[in-house]
């Protein structure tokens, strides 16, 4: 068989067609009825994002943009499926909770019309909390009941890297591991995107304007993503439970794929950053041209 790139399989720059496959996975164990809320969640979802909805503006950061909250989502549904298959399947309710989830949690980076000093990435240390607060304000238009409420919060802060694991309550074990799911999707649709290396330069831009310490150049954070890589790994193992291994058991089913599409193009980033990182014959920009970072940047000091 033909080796197999994950960003092969579908187009991540089709909104419609992550929708599609991901429908096509939350259907192999739940009915398509349950499907309908996640859809009109996912039309509000583009409307948040595209600066449609209610008193909100457009979304404008560049690493934690519309792209990235659905690869974390097809990544959620592939995720889950083989948690599925592995037995014990969720129950439609969590299973639907957990994708609302996926589509809500960086919510927070998203501005109100009157806020118009600086991006949404001012709200970099505060934006899980904030997502939150989206949720709690607009559960209705999201078809989320007051019901589901504690357990969509639990989820949604499963994402945040500085939460202490320890000091979640998970309701039982289906939703601890959900909770691990989401924050393992969220880990692994940013860093398996094919352009994962190239916004980075645009989440150098996220930290410099929240403030956050230890990035004073654009190298910096190129540099220091080798170790986030590691901490990755080990918090992928551990404290998410290696959840990541259901990516490989949906792989195998669904697609006749033997091996873990995410980790191999994570791993293949990490290996070529590794070089650019070695090479100092040349500027690093010349070897990133997935994206026009220069564009990129020009509109993010035009909104700062």
């Amino acid at each position: 068989m033909e080796h197999i790139q994950i960003s092969k399989l579908v187009d991540h720059s089709n909104p419609r067609a992550i929708l599609a496959e991901t429908k096509n996975i939350f259907l192999e164990f739940y009915p398509e009825t349950e499907f309908n809320r996640i859809e009109d969640a996912f039309e509000n979802i583009l409307r948040l994002f595209k600066g449609e909805y209610k008193d909100f503006t457009a979304c404008n950061t560049e690493y934690h943009d519309l792209a990235h909250t659905l690869d974390a989502l097809l990544a959620c549904a592939r995720l889950m499926d083989g948690r599925n298959l592995s037995g014990n399947p969720f129950t439609v309710n969590l299973a639907s909770e957990l994708l609302l989830a996926t589509l809500l949690h960086d919510t927070g980076y998203i501005q109100k019309k009157d806020d118009t000093s600086g991006t949404g990435a001012k709200y970099t240390s505060s934006h899980v909390e904030r997502s939150i607060d989206f949720v709690a304000a607009h559960m209705a238009d999201f078809g989320i009941e007051p019901s589901e409420f504690s357990t969509i919060k639990t989820l949604i802060a499963c994402t945040g890297l500085r939460n202490r694991w320890e000091d979640f309550t998970f309701t039982d074990n289906d939703e601890m591991i959900a909770g691990t799911i989401l924050a393992t999707a969220d880990l692994l649709g940013q860093m398996s995107d094919r352009a994962y290396l190239e916004k980075l330069l645009f989440l150098y831009y996220e930290f410099r304007e929240a403030g956050i310490e230890g990035y004073n150049t654009e190298f910096d954070i190129l540099r220091k993503t080798l170790d986030f890589y590691e901490i990755t790994q080990t918090r992928l193992e551990t404290t998410l439970k290696g959840s990541y291994l259901y990516a490989a058991v949906h792989f195998a089913v669904r697609k006749e794929i033997n091996y873990n599409l995410y980790m191999e193009a994570i791993e293949h980033h990490m290996e070529y950053l590794k070089r650019i990182l070695a090479d100092e014959s040349t500027n690093f920009r010349h070897k990133l041209k997935r994206l026009d970072i220069e564009s990129a940047e020009a509109r993010y000091r035009n909104r700062c």
